[in-house]
């Protein structure tokens, strides 16, 4: 299985149905399953802080879901974690494709992806770096399974390591 069946499997066993995404390079693989899968219920969101409105949204209305985006995206919500989904203790699912690091081009992403992790630990959201598929369904599971019991947020951060990463960084590389 890749990466992407994998996380795939652990929103459907823990019944994660909505899933609202910024389209992205890293994560198209999965989105595409998200979309031809019926399922989910797959939501395009022009903005990240959109889909974090629309995952609360449908938590409040009983279904459970996940935010999928880049990590220059992640700069976008810290009010909507900070203001809405922590205080309201949302169990949201944020599926986050890691960009800045391991020889990314675009200094802007290098920028939020330094303070992606401080803001996560200061708004106390469990995050994990995913970085190979030989723990990934473990960890998928059990951080899912705790999210919604203790109705809590939890970031999965999706390593290039675990992804291949962005294409277009990739290129510039070479």
């Amino acid at each position: 299985m890749t990466w992407s069946n994998i996380v795939l499997a652990a929103l459907k066993e823990n019944d994660a149905r909505l899933v609202a995404y910024v389209p992205d390079n890293v994560l198209a693989p999965l989105i595409r399953e998200v979309i031809s899968d019926n399922d989910f219920v797959p939501v395009g969101a022009t903005r990240e802080d959109e889909a974090i409105g629309t995952v609360t949204g449908a938590y409040m209305a009983g279904l459970r879901g996940a935010a999928m985006m880049q990590t220059s995206g992640f700069a976008l919500i810290a009010n909507a974690l900070a203001s809405l989904v922590v205080p309201y203790q949302v169990p949201m699912i944020l599926l986050i494709s890691e960009r800045g690091t391991m020889g990314e081009f675009n200094i802007g992403q290098t920028l939020v992806a330094r303070t992606m992790r401080p803001t996560l630990d200061s708004l106390g959201i469990v995050h994990h770096t995913l970085t190979g598929e030989k723990a990934l369904r473990f960890i998928l599971d059990a951080s899912i399974k705790q999210a919604f019991t203790t109705q809590a947020p939890v970031a999965f951060i999706l390593s290039p390591l675990l992804t291949g990463g962005n294409p277009a960084a990739r290129d510039q590389l070479v």
